[in-house]
């Protein structure tokens, strides 16, 4: 695998949203991990093969990814619940693309309230609050794909 080859890997990474990828073709392993931040590459070349393949990342430009949240991190939301996805699927406001969403911004919830749909495997589950407030933030896109305990929603508590 020659740098542009690392280079375009890294790039397709970066923009399908997996968190890691990993692969292995004789004496050579790489391994890219990605989590909404800064892309990594682990790589490892056999001794008979120059070092500048592995020593030349690609130039993905991760001080732009990490500058870029500084100012979220800033928010003070340490007075508010953070829901969390229970599950790996995929985000959804609505029960089907004509009805209204189940919860907007400044909404009041209250414990069981359905607050969206996760699609795991062609089974739509309801996630209902287990607090009562008021919605915050929204922190996912409608049918947006999310991982197991990625932040769904803020809920400023009763």
């Amino acid at each position: 695998m020659d740098i542009k080859q690392i280079q375009d890997l890294i790039r397709f990474v970066a923009k399908s949203g997996v968190n890691e990828v990993a692969i292995e073709q004789n004496e050579f392993k790489i391994t890219i991990k990605t989590n909404q931040a800064p892309t990594y590459v682990n790589a490892t070349v056999p001794v008979g093969q120059p070092l500048a393949v592995a020593a030349a990342p690609a130039p993905v430009d991760p001080i732009a990814h990490v500058a870029a949240p500084a100012p979220v991190a800033v928010d003070d939301s340490s007075k508010y619940i953070t829901v969390k996805s229970p599950m790996i699927g995929t985000f959804y406001r609505s029960s089907s693309p004509d009805k209204p969403m189940l919860v907007n911004v400044g909404d009041e919830i209250s414990t069981g309230s359905v607050l969206c749909i996760i699609e795991a495997m062609k089974l739509f589950n309801e996630i209902e609050s287990e607090v009562s407030g008021r919605i915050v933030k929204i922190l996912v896109d409608n049918a947006s794909p999310v991982e197991y305990d990625q932040p769904l929603f803020l809920v400023e508590p009763k």
